[in-house]
């Protein structure tokens, strides 16, 4: 009965042998690219995507800086609302500057000019923060926004990115990241949407939306 399949502890032992040697080989491969990463410096983010989750794996990232005694500085483009549970958490922290610099969704203000104007003076404040190297990250919420419509000049943005302090780590969020920022990031993710509660009618969530 050579061609039977095995059941019972013959066959527990072939299947723990054969992932054990599957990990055996993932593992000398991850070990090979840990190796090869020895770099240091800062690293800039981009999450786009029309997914859930851009911005809020921004604010996570804000927590993990903060656990390493980093010093974090967070601005907001478009968003103009001060109620969120991340500002009203983050803004007890120490070492966190906060600004909210938006005055609402483009389709709300319908003013271009009052939108240009609104993410030049984000933009000013972003600024300072990244030529400031006592902070370790810089979190630009929305920012693809303002670059897809043109409210701010995406080579000037893209430049002042680059010229930041070499450790200090920028994240920038935001439907439609252009192609310029994207080429210039070191890890970009596209977050897709496969279901949201929206779209079957339920309203934004505190704790979850804002």
């Amino acid at each position: 009965m050579n061609d039977a399949i095995k059941t019972g502890p013959q066959a527990d032992e072939g299947r723990d042998a054969r992932h054990n040697e599957r990990m055996a080989r993932k593992k000398a491969v991850v070990d090979e690219k840990i190796a090869a990463a020895q770099a240091e410096r800062g690293v800039l983010l981009v999450n786009s995507g029309n997914g859930k989750g851009k911005s809020s794996a921004a604010f996570g990232l804000v927590a993990r800086a903060l656990g390493h005694g980093m010093k974090v500085g967070v601005v907001q483009f478009i968003k103009g609302r001060s109620d969120t549970g991340e500002e009203a958490f983050f803004r007890q922290q120490p070492g966190v500057s906060w600004h909210v610099m938006g005055e609402g969704f483009t389709w709300d203000t319908q003013d271009r000019a009052r939108d240009v104007a609104s993410a030049e003076a984000a933009w000013a404040v972003a600024r300072d923060l990244l030529r400031d190297a006592s902070i370790g990250l810089v979190v630009l919420d929305e920012l693809n926004i303002a670059l897809k419509y043109r409210y701010l000049e995406v080579d000037r943005v893209v430049a002042d990115l680059l010229a930041r302090p070499p450790m200090q780590h920028v994240v920038v969020t935001g439907r439609g990241a252009p192609p310029e920022l994207v080429a210039a990031a070191d890890t970009v993710t596209d977050m897709t949407p496969v279901k949201h509660a929206f779209a079957a009618g339920v309203k934004a969530m505190p704790g979850m939306e804002w």
